[in-house]
């Protein structure tokens, strides 16, 4: 699969909206839990994947704001697994260059959660391999009412004039102003939303929607959107002639 990847036309940044665990884990007679769990594989396989191809950013849609409406048993459930699973993919992470970045309302997370993820983030700091940028307790139109704010702060303050609002300026007040545009969102288990994620970011994204349950998706499934990708013209607005006229 690998050799029919143009590595010349590799996406920089890819996000992925990791969904199906709980079907998955119904499909196993289990609890939604065991969904999360087996989920650990497919990130681990994905993360490797793109350090294989060169990806140099990775955003994993892990934990929105509204997942925190679920039952207190799979949430508190699921902020366990997430210090556990740091604490213990870390120094594999860290070994390899990733370095660990988070988006998202990081103080709504319990103390624990947030101590562990502080602690990935300063000792990957450094590293220059891979971004793998995890979005806790995100939402795509907090990000922007956030951005807002912030914005209209510097108004009231006499920073900024209504002339510098420019799409390059409200970019760079967004929780992944360090981060480009993602040019690939793959979600999984065929649910064709995009539910609240990176909603002014992927204003030009290719989407890619596999029917594969999160928990079944590995290092082939992600070759295979990566393949669809390549074979897509990318436009922005402009018709093909244009583009070929702009390339030749």
């Amino acid at each position: 699969m690998k050799e029919h990847i143009n590595p010349n036309n590799i996406p920089q940044h890819i996000a992925v909206i990791m969904d199906g665990n709980g079907r998955w884990a119904k499909k196993q007679g289990a609890a939604r839990i065991f969904g999360h769990r087996n989920a650990l594989k497919a990130v681990r396989d994905t993360v490797e994947g793109c350090i294989d191809i060169g990806v140099q950013h990775l955003t994993l849609y892990t934990f929105s704001t509204e997942n925190w409406n679920r039952p207190k048993l799979e949430v508190d459930a699921l902020m366990q697994l997430l210090v556990t699973t740091i604490r213990k993919e870390t120094p594999d992470l860290h070994k390899n260059n990733v370095r660990i970045c988070t988006i998202g309302d990081f103080s709504a997370l319990p103390k624990n959660c947030q101590k562990e993820m502080q602690e990935a983030i300063d000792q990957t700091k450094n590293n220059t391999g891979l971004t793998l940028n995890l979005a806790l307790s995100y939402s795509g139109r907090e990000e922007l009412c956030q951005a807002m704010k912030k914005i209209a702060q510097g108004i009231e303050k006499g920073l900024i004039k209504s002339e510098q609002i420019t799409e390059e300026f409200i970019g760079a007040n967004l929780y992944t102003a360090a981060l480009p545009d993602p040019e690939l969102l793959i979600r999984t288990s065929g649910e064709q939303r995009i539910s609240n994620f990176l909603l002014w970011q992927i204003a030009y994204t290719e989407l890619h929607i596999t029917d594969t349950l999160w928990p079944d998706f590995r290092r082939k499934h992600l070759f295979e959107a990566i393949i669809a990708y390549q074979q897509r013209e990318r436009r922005f607005g402009k018709i093909s002639e244009q583009l070929q006229a702009q390339n030749s």
